[in-house]
């Protein structure tokens, strides 16, 4: 199957036309306005070394719905130490310098090249991209960093530098997307990490109608802040807590 090349134009061929692989498109390039397109039609950027830019939208997608969320026992007591400050949109540079250098699973070297930073760091001064950091002191100790349009929110990548750094933003964004009324955390593909969330695969056709709903409701840009206390943060996470209990 031949597989459509990208011009300057600002278009992309329909998410179904995929090949087996997800690929939609090769070429062109990581402009604010070409990736808010990508992501409101269901593609997504993943560079692989030695190819030209391949833009993806998998079948089955994999996605995590945030009312479905479980967390594991060791991290809800982890989370209940409160060992970290979770903060929003503080240090989007640094999060995703620290998510270039870390491999994606299944691929060598970084896949988050300096054009990737640059188009990102691009949306979250437009509003639409987003950091979630784990802080101990003054130190990043971990964090992640995706897309919000509408009612969804594309997670890119995540990194640790201390032990459940990155898990605890992660179950700390949910949290304030179950109260923002997201509809769906898009995941992309397949990590056995984020399966221990919940996530799943559902089929690309389903996942293109719920992405299409979820563009109807406004985005909720940047500065977000999160500003749940920790125990209904545990709450809507399906946490007991002592006061939860009388």
């Amino acid at each position: 199957m031949p597989i459509f090349q990208l011009g300057e134009a600002l278009s992309f061929p329909p998410a179904q036309s995929a090949t087996k692989d997800g690929i939609v498109a090769v070429g062109g390039d990581t402009s604010p306005e070409r990736l808010l397109l990508a992501y409101s039609q269901g593609i997504f950027p993943w560079p692989h070394e030695g190819y030209p830019l391949l833009w993806f939208s998998p079948d089955p997608r994999f996605v995590l719905k945030p009312k479905d969320v479980t967390l594991s026992r060791s991290l809800a007591k982890a989370m209940k130490r409160a060992p970290y400050q979770i903060k929003a949109d503080t240090a989007f540079a640094e999060v995703i310098a620290n998510c270039s250098r870390v491999p994606r699973e299944g691929q060598d070297g970084t896949w988050i090249t300096d054009e990737m930073r640059d188009g990102y760091t691009m949306l979250h001064k437009m509003g639409f991209a987003h950091s979630i950091e784990a802080w101990r002191g003054d130190e990043l100790v971990g964090g992640l960093y995706g897309i919000s349009l509408g009612g969804m929110f594309f997670g890119e990548s995540m990194f640790a530098l201390a032990e459940d750094a990155s898990k605890i933003a992660f179950a700390t964004l949910i949290a304030h997307l179950l109260v923002w009324k997201f509809d769906l955390i898009d995941c992309q593909s397949y990590t056995a990490h984020l399966a221990r969330f919940g996530a799943g695969h559902i089929p690309r056709k389903r996942f293109l109608k719920i992405l299409e709903d979820s563009l109807q409701k406004p985005t909720q840009k940047a500065p977000w802040e999160l500003t749940l206390p920790l125990a209904r943060t545990l709450e809507l996470l399906g946490v007991a807590t002592k006061s939860s209990k009388h």
